[in-house]
């Protein structure tokens, strides 16, 4: 079976300009793929380059070296080289990215914030929106809070917030950065609920979890970002 997402000797460095120009080395040569339908857990300790790795497949980083193969329909599109317009229909149309933090826009609520990225790739808006609400009630998301914007939420409710706007749409490849952070262990197991019905519809998913229990439940394979640790230059 042909990989949604392929990682060639991938490396990433920073240059901290404001510092002399110091080069600060993250990772190098990392390796890995991922199938249909399957969960890569990326491990290894804090500060490893677990979300440089996943931004780089995201787009939001550059890498220094390597491949970010990711299949688009027919075809396979290489993120290190892509174009940012190019990067950006991806992110439409196969990468999905849930990150640590909401980004609140001001005065837009919680409903029209998780219905947009169905609403920006031709979804009616009123059936965005009713697909909206229904991920929220399924993160146990007050029907209170709906139709208000989420800047003055607490955190446990703009990363739910923010988990039903990634999960929402049906794309092929999802990446998970510490989905679980500030929920309850309720909320914690809808989410692994939404991890294995996406992985039973052919989903390839990268995750970071540093909860035990939530790498078990969902983790195919675990990858140790660490065997990948750049030497400083």
């Amino acid at each position: 079976m042909n990989p949604v997402l392929e990682i060639r000797g991938l490396a990433k460095s920073f240059t901290m300009h404001l510092q002399g120009g110091v080069r600060i080395p993250v990772v190098a040569g990392v390796s890995f793929s991922v199938a249909p339908g399957e969960c890569v857990v990326l491990g290894g300790p804090s500060g490893a380059g677990k979300s440089s790795i996943l931004k780089m497949i995201f787009g939001n980083y550059r890498c220094d070296a390597g491949e970010i193969r990711v299949r688009n329909g027919d075809e396979t599109v290489d993120v290190a080289r892509a174009a940012p317009r190019r990067v950006l229909a991806l992110r439409q149309e196969t990468i999905g990215y849930v990150s640590q933090f909401l980004r609140a826009v001001p005065r837009v609520s919680a409903r029209d914030v998780v219905a947009a990225p169905l609403a920006d790739s031709g979804t009616p808006l009123d059936a965005a929106r009713a697909e909206a609400e229904r991920m929220m009630a399924r993160l146990n998301l007050p029907e209170r809070l709906w139709k208000l914007p989420p800047a003055t939420f607490s955190g446990g409710e703009q990363q739910r917030v923010n988990l039903a706007r990634g999960f929402l749409p049906d794309l092929p490849l999802l990446l998970l950065d510490e989905p679980t952070a500030s929920l309850d262990a309720a909320n914690r197991e809808v989410v692994v609920e939404l991890v294995k019905e996406k992985k039973a519809r052919g989903v390839a998913v990268v995750a970071i979890a540093h909860d035990e229990d939530v790498r078990d439940a969902i983790a195919d394979r675990i990858v140790d970002v660490s065997r990948f640790a750049a030497a400083a230059a």
